[in-house]
């Protein structure tokens, strides 16, 4: 029950605090309108909304619906991960929360607006400029921690497997044979 309600938590706040952020980012900027919140920060960072129709960095832009659908399965695949964890995994359930309040927040300006928004912009001039969203941070967080814990616990499992055997074990194991 804690691992749903610890998922139920995350994917809430995810959601409503980037639908929140994303209001926000509507209600007083224009369409490719840029601000820089933190003056010394620019321009390597500034809020620019934007729209995107595809997936991340803007790639296939045409494919809009496929990502709506994809976005589904994947939070199923998701929920289907977190049902065979062990009821004592405390890091996973947390982040897939995040990535699926991320694909919920996605999903709902897909399907509110035909197209994600995206403010945050961070930019490295001559090199690099993303335009993302609280969302899409939440999911390569939520991932991002998803394989911190799968490589803590195969790491904690390996060093179990490799512990020499106590004493009242190997009698256990000496005496069924």
């Amino acid at each position: 029950m804690r691992k749903w309600t610890m998922l139920a938590v995350s994917l809430g706040l995810a959601a409503i605090l980037d639908q929140i952020a994303k209001s926000w980012v509507l209600s007083n900027l224009d369409l490719y309108q840029s601000i820089q919140p933190i003056p010394a920060l620019a321009p390597f960072f500034q809020l620019t909304r934007s729209s995107n129709t595809g997936a991340a960095f803007g790639i296939l832009p045409m494919a809009g619906d496929v990502f709506l659908i994809l976005a589904l399965f994947i939070v199923a695949a998701l929920l289907w991960y977190l049902r065979s964890l062990p009821a004592e995994s405390r890091l996973a359930p947390f982040a897939v929360g995040l990535v699926i309040g991320g694909a919920v927040g996605n999903i709902i300006d897909r399907l509110q607006h035909g197209h994600v928004i995206d403010f945050i912009h961070y930019q490295i001039p001559n090199l690099i400029s993303n335009v993302s969203n609280p969302a899409d941070h939440a999911i390569v967080f939520g991932v991002m921690l998803i394989f911190a814990e799968s490589l803590w616990r195969d790491r904690n499992r390996r060093e179990a497997e490799s512990r020499p055997r106590t004493m009242d074990a190997a009698r256990e194991s000496e005496e069924a044979r």
